[in-house]
């Protein structure tokens, strides 16, 4: 359970609420296909905000490690960098916590027909 104050409220979420807020932040992101999990080699895609989500405390800021598919054609360095900030961004806006890195993982690429 992530614990969270904001002003003079505070309020908890549960990892899965946590992860869902990262998975739809990911998703709206442009050039994003979908999640990945680790097994993404082995062929297996998730649906959307399902994909591997790592969240880790370090310091006084979060560290978040996702697995991502993207579409062929676009830049993968500024699809990394628009996920990362966005990441940084929602967290921010939606739980007071300060993200103090955003690992992006390109598992795959697809090809949009």
């Amino acid at each position: 359970m992530l614990r969270t104050k904001k002003q003079l409220n505070s309020a908890g979420l549960s990892r899965e609420q946590f992860n869902e807020i990262i998975g739809n932040a990911v998703i709206s992101c442009y050039g994003v296909a979908g999640m990945a999990n680790s097994n993404a080699r082995q062929g297996l895609r998730l649906p959307p905000r399902r994909g591997d989500i790592r969240v880790h405390c370090v310091g006084k800021g979060l560290v978040v490690s996702l697995r991502i598919l993207t579409v062929y054609g676009l830049s993968i360095s500024a699809v990394t960098r628009g996920v990362a900030a966005r990441v940084r961004y929602i967290v921010d806006k939606a739980t007071g916590l300060r993200v103090s890195k955003v690992n992006v993982f390109i598992d795959g690429i697809i090809r949009k027909e």
